[in-house]
């Protein structure tokens, strides 16, 4: 068991306390004096109160034996002065003023004195009582059993005894403290923190137990001594009092709180009575649903103690005892939490039972959802910090504990202590960096193996060596299983060659064999067959990882779903506030209901790359589902390009070619289409030229310089993310606007490719009616047709 955990007490065992018979002997010999001094005070004032009190005394004593022939009793040295102060009666009223008001400075200095070590332990006095108003069922116990001083005193007493008494209020409220405190529930940090502040009662105990002895065998004993000696203690255990009541007066705000934030309301019982809500069962499960909401209070534990205990130094930096005795238990409660620490950033496992260290994990969050998730899960909410801050600017508000007071520090865990502000980006992510490695089944060494041994503390300079130190190891240990043992540059380079047809000699053969298939509506289009077919045209290439490129049909749209997704979250990747404006938006949507058609094949045709772990974190769905949008961009263009050139091969025969000198008007006609579809073409292919030529490819020559210089893999995970919204942004495919006019121009592009064989049909109806001598009466109507085309395509 850990040292700062506090020990349960074996039940059945009783501990030996016997006494040598010297020591019995002295200990009987004292009270007898004492007894002796009472009762001659007793004798000397004759009072109708402390007669009364004598009879009784003798009384008792005619019909109850002594306690001194109890030895068992006496032995136990603390049962003994309870029992010396019960035995003789408490006298009230006046006849106690008069019995110390008329006594001489030196018996009343005594009998002070006395009182002034039962109180010390927290024991009330003959003298020295509770507050009038003090209830031991009603008061709370971590602020301490007030003393008074009941009896009038010689002024010279006086001011020493009510200098001296409230240490028994301090004692009382520390030991209820640590007892309270060192229940499980409180977490390991509460638990070091009682330990440390126990072992500073045993040194005020000790020097009770010296004072007691000099109050005992001293003859110059004196208050004014008394004071000497304690007086040190009472700013030390002011201090620790002072502490307490903080971290007790957080707790009970904080539950106050919640218990009237969870008060019925009788009108909703009534209405949930009535709609049958109001079985215990029902209840018993929204109880347990409750209990594990951020509604429920958190106790002051783990980083919270630490920052209150750090910032009570801190306010207090001006007194040296005050610093040294915070400073004390700063370090000792601070250990569970460094090994804790510790643990994290060289192992990459979280041992945090009581939820005390500001990493959180999300169990239910496993490495199995990055093959469908589309977020990043799995690397951005697996472990995070408990306070909601990340390295970016955007914070995570999920899970994460409201403030104890609007603007105050966060409860529990989610209170990170000062010193390790700054640091706490770095022991996240060296703990993320080893938990991958171990998912992976790799064993993780620890690389600072004198550091570890070292017993490390918060104030510690070592302590934020050994962060740095740890964080470096492990994003070097992670980097070079990405980039050597996982091969990581080569895979990013395949999903160029694949997705941004780098080598698209394979894409090109793969339309060629699958232009059938690609004809039919994506609901009956085979995947299988256009699985084998990518396989076939993969064949005689030199590709590698081609066994993880597999045929997808996704099941909208590019130009559709980007402006779905725009007009949702403004613009992908981009700065927000781009969206498209309510209006349009909702024309685009009816138009797309009027004119709805069952969407092709080679419209939804994708790629899509298998990758397992932990090449998942940096190839991600997210990442993943961007290749995808540029790839579907790439073949679009590509499609259209190949059937406009397939149009220009058709308009190279003979209608398209002879020359009709008797019919000006149709020659015009095949030549203001010629026109348009090299107009077309030449469109495309600047479009297709500028994605590769000016974008694709010089920002992947930049993402391969920073790839080489790559330091963290937080930074690897970032440069890959950012170039692909750069490529997406610089695509067009981010502005509502501009994809807009983009997506009109290429639909008009494909839809006029589609006319080509209608075209031709015209050209062969024209020269038929030339040749036959009759009007060409549907001439009005090509070229009503042709300026639709032509006029959608300059308006856009």
């Amino acid at each position: 068991m850990d040292p700062y955990t506090p020990r349960m007490r074996p039940g059945g065992r009783k501990k030996n306390l016997g006494l040598s018979a010297k020591e019995y002997t002295k200990i009987t010999g004292t009270i007898a004096s004492v007894r002796r001094n009472r009762q001659l005070s007793d004798d000397i004032y004759e009072d109708p109160d402390v007669r009364v009190h004598s009879s009784r005394e003798s009384r008792s004593k005619s019909h109850e034996p002594s306690f001194i022939a109890e030895t068992s009793f006496v032995r136990a040295p603390l049962n003994s002065r309870v029992g010396a102060s019960s035995s003789i009666p408490k006298v009230k009223g006046k006849g106690k003023e008069d019995v110390l008001d008329n006594l001489p400075v030196d018996i009343q200095e005594a009998l002070i004195l006395e009182d002034l070590l039962y109180v010390l332990m927290g024991i009330e006095g003959t003298y020295i009582s509770h507050h009038p108003e003090y209830s031991p069922e009603d008061d709370d116990p971590l602020k301490g059993i007030l003393f008074v001083l009941s009896s009038p005193l010689d002024s010279s007493l006086r001011d020493l005894t009510e200098r001296i008494v409230p240490l028994g209020t301090y004692y009382t409220a520390i030991s209820s403290f640590v007892e309270s405190r060192s229940h499980l529930d409180f977490g390991l940090v509460n638990h070091a923190l009682c330990a440390a502040i126990r072992d500073m009662l045993k040194d005020y105990q000790t020097l009770l137990s010296q004072l007691e002895h000099a109050f005992n065998t001293s003859p110059q004993f004196s208050l004014q001594k008394l004071w000497f000696y304690v007086h040190p203690t009472v700013h030390t255990l002011s201090l620790i009092y002072q502490l307490i009541l903080e971290l007790a007066t957080t707790d009970d705000d904080d539950a106050s709180s919640s218990s009237s934030s969870s008060e019925s309301d009788p009108e909703q019982a009534a209405r949930d009575e009535a709609l049958g809500l109001g079985g215990a069962k029902l209840k018993a499960v929204l109880s347990d649903m409750k209990k594990s909401t951020s509604d429920a209070p958190i106790n002051v534990k783990g980083g919270e103690v630490l920052t209150v205990i750090y910032e009570r130094m801190q306010t207090m930096s001006g007194d040296p005892t005050a610093v040294k005795v915070y400073g004390t238990l700063l370090t000792a409660a601070g250990v569970p939490y460094v090994e804790m620490l510790r643990v994290w950033t060289t192992t990459g496992r979280l041992e945090d039972p009581y939820e005390e260290l500001c990493v959180k994990e999300s169990k239910f969050i496993s490495k199995g959802i990055l093959e469908v998730d589309y977020t990043d899960e799995y690397w951005e909410r697996r472990y995070t910090l408990r306070d909601g801050s990340t390295l970016s600017s955007k914070r995570q508000h999920t899970g994460v504990p409201p403030p104890r007071t609007a603007g105050g520090r966060l409860p529990g865990g989610a209170c990170i202590p000062p010193l390790l502000e700054g640091w706490k980006h770095k022991f996240l992510l060296a703990g993320k960096y080893l938990n991958v490695i171990r998912e992976c089944g790799i064993e993780v060494q620890a690389d600072q193996k004198d550091i570890t041994k070292e017993s490390l503390s918060m104030e510690d300079e070592k302590l934020y060596k050994f962060i740095e130190d740890a964080y470096t190891h492990a994003n070097r240990t992670l980097l070079r299983l990405l980039l050597q043992d996982q091969q990581l540059i080569p895979r990013l380079r395949s999903l160029k060659r694949y997705f941004f047809l780098a080598s698209s000699s394979f894409l090109t053969h793969l339309l060629d064999l699958a232009h059938l298939e690609l004809k039919k509506p994506a609901k009956g289009v085979s995947i299988v067959k256009l699985q084998s077919l990518l396989d076939l045209a993969l064949t005689g290439e030199d590709a590698a990882f081609r066994e993880d490129v597999r045929v997808s049909i996704a099941s909208s749209g590019l130009y559709e779903w980007l402006l779905k997704v725009i007009s949702v979250s403004g613009v992908i990747g981009g700065e927000e506030g781009e969206g498209v404006p309510d209006e349009e938006a909702k024309k685009d949507r009816d138009r797309e209901k009027d004119d709805k058609k069952p969407m092709l094949a080679i419209d939804a045709l994708t790629l899509d790359y298998n990758v397992k772990f932990p090449l998942s974190l940096v190839i991600s769905r997210k990442t993943i589902l961007r290749y995808q949008l540029l790839f579907r961009f790439l073949l679009h263009l590509k499609h259209v390009e190949q059937s406009l050139a397939s149009m220009w091969i058709e308009q190279k025969t003979s209608p398209w070619r002879r020359s009709v000198p008797n019919h000006p008007e149709f020659e015009q006609w095949r030549l203001r289409v010629a026109l348009l579809r090299a107009r077309m073409l030449a469109f495309v292919q600047q479009i297709l030229a500028f994605t590769t030529f000016e974008v694709l490819e010089p920002n992947w020559r930049a993402l391969e310089a920073k790839l080489a210089k790559v330091t963290t893999v937080d930074q690897l995970l970032r440069d890959h993310v950012d170039f692909l919204d750069t490529c997406l942004k610089e695509c067009m495919l981010t502005s509502a606007k501009l994809l807009r006019a983009y997506s009109r121009m290429i639909v008009t592009c494909s839809t006029f490719a589609l006319y080509t064989s209608s075209f031709t049909k015209s050209a062969n109806q024209a020269l038929a009616a030339v040749e036959s001598g009759d009007g060409d009466q549907a001439m009005n109507k090509r070229w009503e047709f042709l300026k639709k085309f032509e006029s959608n395509f300059n308006h856009w």
